[in-house]
């Protein structure tokens, strides 16, 4: 037997194909509510889109630990080999809007959210390592180079390219960007990081550095400028299509995770500061430590409720997991969850994305949308302390104190390693045919960007190593330039 239709309020709906008129002719009755609930409700089927990271794909899966890292963590989603976290993942653009193409040229959002049973633990990164920027006063600004233009209503390679000259910090990113890992061919074939220092801190109190990487476990596979163009002519969704569909076949992405520790009192030694968002750790120094497998194997039965309501911030950690003095995360802490707050409402940690699996016991009252209940069985616990029996504080789970002194005041960067070596030292890890490439996609991304700009950027390639700005100067056609 089937199902019967109803309103929002649960009655019968008998006509679900016509509006009531008085007579054949006549105009709709003011009385006709089923028709007035449905036009209401589809008025606010959309929730405002992420401002940025809009356009997105996700899926559902399991993290599996493979090896004991509990020396330097007290994390329990880290506790014992074998044992299994579910888990929520969202890729994403950083510019593009939600009806963008999927192929585009950009970072990818690398999102995760982990149901630990102490709450969940969100890594919120992007398939880059490093970033643009390492102070979060910049981000805005930053963000508003890649949205559009507010008398054009275009995307603005001018602005970009603007930005990018007058911020070398940024060029780390750029390189990368530019390089044949800026199009990933799907989210499957790309590498994650939490690309912040995060701290773990164990049972004895002692506080690590730590940086995570999710490997790849289906190769790194990337389109081209032309290919990608060929794509988009053919379909916009073509992330979507291609995570969607291997779940559907049981062909379950893997990632591995990687973790890298430095303990908390070498971050003075190091030559450039491992807080900076814009430089990595090397290898040799740090080498890669395996922790566990990340599955994804299960599509949402509703995309909505699931991915474009998933809710991740940097200010979602758990016992045995804390921050860093990195800027930029620190930033993220409070703007994450505030957008999300603004976008979703009030509550929207209590919402099936973001519901934690573990018991959530807090004293937030009221507000929008306060569509379920919590007293603990006891409406007298309204408030702490209280006589009534309401949860209380446990300092067993207190993190340890981070060593951080200073005058208070806004820095200028003193950075002694400088903003060229990575970037070179990038540079040169590539082949002849990646380097061809990266002159090519960089030549194509300046197309309309003023000479001005241009010579300003050609001055940084030119420092991480000449190779790379006489090469980007060949593929525009200005090798004039190389002496100015």
């Amino acid at each position: 037997m089937k199902k019967k239709l109803t309103t929002t309020a649960g009655a019968p709906v008998s006509n679900n194909q016509r509006s009531q008129t008085a007579g054949q002719r006549g105009p709709v009755l003011m009385q006709d509510y089923k028709l007035f609930e449905k036009l209401a409700h589809q008025n606010r089927e959309r929730i405002p889109e992420r401002v940025v990271h809009a356009k997105g794909w996700g899926a559902m899966g399991t993290f599996t630990v493979t090896n004991d890292i509990s020396k330097y963590t007290r994390a329990k989603i880290f506790s014992k080999v074998g044992k299994q976290t579910e888990m929520l993942a969202r890729f994403s653009t950083v510019a593009g809007e939600m009806g963008a193409a999927d192929t585009e040229r950009d970072v990818r959002g690398f999102s995760l959210k982990f149901y630990t049973e102490e709450g969940n633990w969100d890594l919120v990164g992007n398939n880059t390592p490093v970033f643009f920027l390492r102070d979060g006063y910049k981000f805005p600004d930053f963000i508003h180079t890649q949205k559009r233009h507010p008398k054009t209503n275009l995307r603005s390679p001018e602005a970009m390219w603007d930005y990018w000259s007058l911020s070398p910090e940024s060029l780390h990113q750029v390189t990368i960007l530019m390089s044949d890992r800026g199009i990933p061919k799907a989210p499957m074939f790309m590498n994650g990081y939490g690309s912040h220092t995060y701290s773990f801190w164990n049972n004895e109190g002692e506080r690590y550095w730590v940086k995570f990487h999710f490997k790849t476990q289906q190769g790194h596979k990337h389109y081209t400028n032309e290919e990608a163009a060929k794509v988009i002519g053919e379909t916009r969704e073509k992330y979507q299509e291609e995570l969607f569909g291997a779940i559907e076949r049981k062909e379950f992405p893997r990632w591995k995770l990687m973790i890298q520790i430095m303990p908390e009192a070498e971050a003075e030694k190091t030559p450039y500061n491992p807080f900076d968002l814009t430089k990595v750790w090397p290898h040799g120094d740090y080498p890669l430590i395996e922790v566990g497998v990340m599955e994804l194997n299960k599509n949402p039965e509703n995309y909505f409720q699931y991915v474009e309501n998933a809710a991740y911030s940097p200010s979602n950690i758990v016992p045995g997991i804390g921050f860093s003095p990195d800027k930029v995360l620190q930033a993220r802490i409070f703007s994450y969850a505030d957008a999300h707050r603004y976008r979703l409402g009030t509550h929207y940690e209590a919402l099936p994305a973001n519901a934690a699996k573990a018991q959530v016991n807090h004293y937030n009252k009221d507000g929008a949308m306060r569509f379920f209940t919590n007293d603990f069985g006891n409406p007298d616990a309204y408030y702490e302390p209280n006589s009534k029996g309401g949860p209380v504080e446990d300092h067993s789970f207190e993190e340890p104190p981070m060593k951080i002194s200073g005058d208070i005041r806004r820095f200028e960067e003193n950075d002694t390693f400088g903003e060229y070596k990575q970037p070179g030292d990038l540079f040169r890890l590539f082949n002849k045919e990646q380097k061809e490439r990266l002159f090519s996609n960089i030549a194509t991304a300046m197309n309309g960007v003023s000479m001005e700009v241009i010579k300003r950027q050609l001055a940084h390639f030119d420092k991480a190593d000449p190779d790379y700005g006489n090469g980007v100067r060949k593929a525009l056609g200005i090798s004039e330039l190389a002496n100015y």
